[in-house]
Formats: structure tokens, C-alpha cells, sequence
């Protein structure tokens, strides 16, 4: 029989069940070299000459206790998107990275607006981009993919309509649901109920950020005026117990993502995420890793590793996140 220490190296995601991430931004997952390279043909400012400066500059290695110290992070990653065939080349690399995690399966959200806005791109070529490289990845990746368009709710629920058609024009083209995130306390749910009623009908599957960076308000109004199908973080659903209670009683899958939460303040430590308590509760709860990029390349199989050792996952737990993921994704993997 193995030692202890040598059964802590067994690898945690197991590979006779689905390997799967659903909740992957693409504008958080850019390759340090592909910002190196297009950023000095584009002479764009870098805080660093190569991808070890990069690294530095990028990469969360301490927990920030304040949102907005993460953005000039993303800012870095977002400015390679000069144009749209850098785009396209940002979403195949995403998914040619997936596919040598050996991920069955991944879904990956993007907001054409914050996507298009440093370089004044047009948000609908933006989409057809990102989709013109998920149809190339259908014939040439080992990996099944779909894409969620981001209603990025910083930018107001009027300009929210215009991400919302982009989504719809696209839903049959590698577009399979509809998100909601960004700033929660200023933009409260309520104010994309109808975004999110027109995109039910025209059949795109639903899931919103709620419970990140605000209360478990904020959860209770999005479950309740959105009706989404998952959740992304939901960490704080678990401060109200009648909140809690809500998910449970309409079966809200929760697209869970420890290591962001760590580094984002949302959580104090590893040990006190919800996800064990999500699934006492029998919840459709999840692994994902969010911004690979920013929090060091992270990939699904550290996520679950983490979820082990720091978290306190056991085997059958572990199990049950992967197929909790396959029941909760937008395309049927039965």
C-alpha cells in the first residue's frame, strides 16, 4: 500500500469521468508570449520586456483586498486585442490550451464589449471572430467547446442589449448561453431582466455572476429576476440561510472557482469556501478556474488538487464535482 505522502500525488481529477471547466473567461486566459508578440508588432505598452517580467506583472500571487487592483492585470491581457484576427487567434490558442489540459469539455465566456472597446473594435465582429476559431477548433482540437457571452453590466444595462444581440446572432454558430457579470453593487440583477427573458426565449441557455464581490442579496435578486439555470461563485449565498434554502429548492448549479476567490478577496482561505457546504446541501456544485492566466496558468487539475488539500474535498467529493459538471454544462454530454 502507497504511503500517505505518495497518495497526495494522485492526481484528483479522475480521468474516467468527464473533465470538464464551464466557467473559463477567454479575455482572462491570453498567452503571456501572444501579449509579448502582439503587443511590441503593435508597439503597446508593457510593464516588462519579456514573458518572466510579464509573469510579475500578471500573475496574483497574494490575495488583494481590493477589486479594482486587478484590472490594470486585465489590461494588459485585453490590449492584444488590436484587431480581429487577433481574436481569432486568442480563442484557438484558448482552446488548443484546453485541449492539452486533456479537458473533454470547456465553456468559455467573453464580452465582446470589453473585448472591442480598447481598440474600437465592432462588438458583433468581435463575436464572429471568437466563433470563426471555435468552428476551425470543432475540426481540428480533441476537445467539445461552447461559448457564453458575457453581458458585462459595468458598461449599464442599455449597452448590455447590444452584447445581448451579439449572443443571438451567433447562438447557433458556437454561442450556447448568456452570462451576466461585472459590478454587482451598482448594477444590480434586476436591471437585466428583461436582457435575460429575451435571450431565454431565443433559446440560449442562462447562467450569472452573483455572490462574488457583494452580500447574499445579490444572490436571492439574481435567482429571482434572472432565473438562471447556474450560478458563477455564489460564495456569499451561504451568509443567509434562506438563501441557501433557494438554491436548493430550485436546483441552481454553481459554477465554483476556489483559487479566484482566494486571490479576490471573496473568501478569507481555502479552508472556508462554500463548495463543501454546497454539496452537503446537494447542490450542482462545480470546479472551474476562471482567469487561468492571472492566477499563474492555473489549470482544472490544480483546481482540484487545491480543492483536496486545502479545501478538504474527499475522493467520492471530487467525483461528484466531475459529474456535477456534466449534468450542469450547456451541451448535453450524455
Amino acid at each position: 500500500m502507497e504511503s500517505p505522502e505518495a497518495q497526495r500525488q494522485d492526481p484528483p481529477l479522475s480521468t474516467h469521468l468527464p473533465r470538464i471547466d464551464l466557467h473559463y473567461h477567454l479575455e482572462g486566459a491570453v498567452r503571456l508570449e501572444t501579449v509579448l508578440e502582439i503587443s511590441q508588432q503593435h508597439q503597446l505598452p508593457l510593464p516588462a520586456e519579456d514573458v518572466a517580467g510579464l509573469e510579475t506583472a500578471v500573475f496574483l500571487d497574494r490575495p488583494t483586498p481590493d477589486i479594482l487592483a486587478i484590472m490594470p492585470r486585465f489590461e494588459i491581457l485585453r490590449q492584444v486585442f488590436v484587431d480581429y484576427d487577433a481574436c481569432r487567434r486568442v480563442t484557438w490558442e484558448c482552446l488548443e490550451d484546453a485541449a492539452r489540459q486533456e479537458l473533454d469539455y470547456v465553456e468559455v465566456r467573453f464580452s465582446p464589449l470589453f473585448m472591442a472597446e480598447p481598440h474600437r473594435l465592432d462588438p458583433l465582429s468581435v463575436t464572429a471572430a471568437v466563433c470563426e476559431a471555435w468552428q476551425e477548433s470543432c475540426d481540428r482540437l480533441p476537445i467539445l467547446s461552447r461559448f457564453v457571452v458575457i453581458l458585462s453590466r459595468t458598461y449599464g444595462p442599455e449597452a448590455c442589449w447590444n452584447e445581448l444581440e451579439c449572443g443571438l446572432a451567433y447562438r447557433s454558430k458556437g454561442i450556447a448561453g448568456l452570462d451576466l457579470a461585472g459590478d454587482e453593487a451598482r448594477h444590480p440583477a434586476i436591471q437585466f431582466r428583461d436582457h435575460f427573458r429575451r435571450a431565454r426565449e431565443a433559446g440560449l441557455r442562462l447562467t450569472a455572476h452573483a455572490g462574488e464581490f457583494a452580500g447574499a442579496e445579490s444572490v436571492r435578486q439574481t435567482v429571482l429576476e434572472l432565473n438562471p439555470e447556474r450560478l458563477g461563485h455564489a460564495v456569499h449565498a451561504v451568509d443567509d440561510p434562506a438563501v441557501l434554502d433557494l438554491l436548493v429548492e430550485r436546483q441552481i448549479a454553481i459554477e465554483c472557482c476556489p483559487t479566484s476567490n482566494f486571490f479576490t478577496g471573496s473568501v478569507p482561505d481555502f479552508a472556508s469556501h462554500p463548495l463543501p457546504r454546497f454539496l452537503e446541501r446537494g447542490l450542482c456544485a462545480t470546479l472551474n478556474t476562471d482567469d487561468p492566466t492571472l492566477f499563474g496558468n492555473l489549470t482544472l487539475q490544480e483546481e482540484y488538487r487545491r480543492a483536496r488539500d486545502l479545501i478538504g474535498l474527499d475522493a467520492g467529493q471530487l467525483a461528484q464535482v466531475q459529474l456535477n459538471a456534466r449534468q450542469a454544462a450547456f451541451l448535453n454530454l450524455d
